[in-house]
């Protein structure tokens, strides 16, 4: 809140009471209010009544709201920062509390529904003092220049804005739904929620803290990895004992025989029972027993033909 800041935001508070207390005692803007109305402005310029019944929904909380906070989210995405969409919520936060409780308190009559010329009408069971078309219009379209980042945005931002504020106003007055001391209030009104709203920006950054402290923890938990059911493994749980462990018995397959032979399992392929599997270290060395020569061919016991005879009695 800078000096220039307070200052208007002081002024703008005794120009607010002022209205107030102009309107309670019945002084001059209810004698200026009744001559508005009975001017009857939609009655001089009836050519614009179509038009300006169209316009006045840029005051309209609920459309200007959605449009406004559409792009603040984009703006939100963009710069990966919560705190566009913090401003306007606390702005409306801020004016529906203090404009919603003037309203319901002093229960001012509109025009249409004005029961004695020249009285102010007020605790007659209305709401319309201050104006809310109004006061929606200077903060909903005034948080856009509340957030722009340059000066020379802030400055096209503020002046359109303003002549939105401006427009709004002075239609309700034309349609003869609001006094013009309601419009009047509703601008003061509407200025000193923006000017208020320094005051809780530690606020709005503490919020967004916690709001992405929060959004992290929930994506923390989406992405973790679910143990599947029947998994039989729970983390942190303590190892049974050894002599807890009960020894667990293999199935025996159907068909198998005493010996611990073969089975047969039901595609027909042999199913051979499990053998302790030993290295080749482990293996004991087989040698071979006997002579490695072959062995010798069985004597003859054919007689020797003359051939033979001749080569042994050579031989000899």
């Amino acid at each position: 809140m800078t000096r220039t800041r307070l200052g208007i935001f002081v002024a703008t508070f005794v120009v607010y009471v002022a209205i107030v207390v102009g309107v309670l005692t019945t002084s001059w803007p209810v004698r200026f209010d009744w001559q508005v109305m009975l001017f009857r402005p939609y009655k001089q310029w009836p050519e614009i009544h179509t038009f300006l019944d169209y316009f006045v929904v840029l005051g309209q909380r609920g459309p200007t709201a959605v449009a406004v906070a559409a792009w603040l989210g984009w703006r939100t995405h963009k710069q990966k920062t919560l705190r566009p969409l913090l401003v306007l919520g606390t702005s409306l936060l801020l004016l529906n509390a203090t404009v919603g409780a003037a309203k319901i308190g002093m229960g001012r009559l509109g025009p249409h529904y004005a029961t004695t010329i020249g009285s102010n009408e007020m605790f007659a069971g209305g709401d319309i003092f201050p104006s809310g078309h109004t006061a929606n219009a200077v903060v909903t379209w005034g948080v856009l220049a509340y957030l722009a980042t340059t000066p020379r945005t802030r400055r096209i931002a503020s002046v359109v804005a303003a002549l939105l504020a401006l427009g709004v106003g002075m239609t309700t007055v034309y349609l003869g739904t609001h006094w013009m001391s309601d419009v009047t209030l509703g601008w003061t009104a509407g200025l000193l929620v923006l000017l208020v709203l320094p005051w809780f920006e530690p606020l709005m950054a503490r919020a967004e803290a916690w709001l992405l402290t929060v959004w992290a923890r929930l994506r923390e938990r989406g992405t973790a990895v679910p143990v599947p059911a029947g998994a039989g493994v729970v983390l942190g749980a303590p190892r049974p004992a050894a002599d807890d462990v009960l020894p667990v018995r293999e199935p025996v397959a159907a068909g198998s025989r005493a010996g611990g032979g073969a089975s047969r399992v039901p595609d027909g392929r042999p199913h051979l029972p499990a053998r302790p599997h030993t290295s080749r270290s482990e293996r004991t060395p087989v040698t071979p027993t006997g002579s490695r020569r072959p062995p010798l061919s069985a004597p003859r016991t054919a007689p020797l033909g003359p051939a033979a005879g001749r080569g042994r009695t050579a031989g000899t």
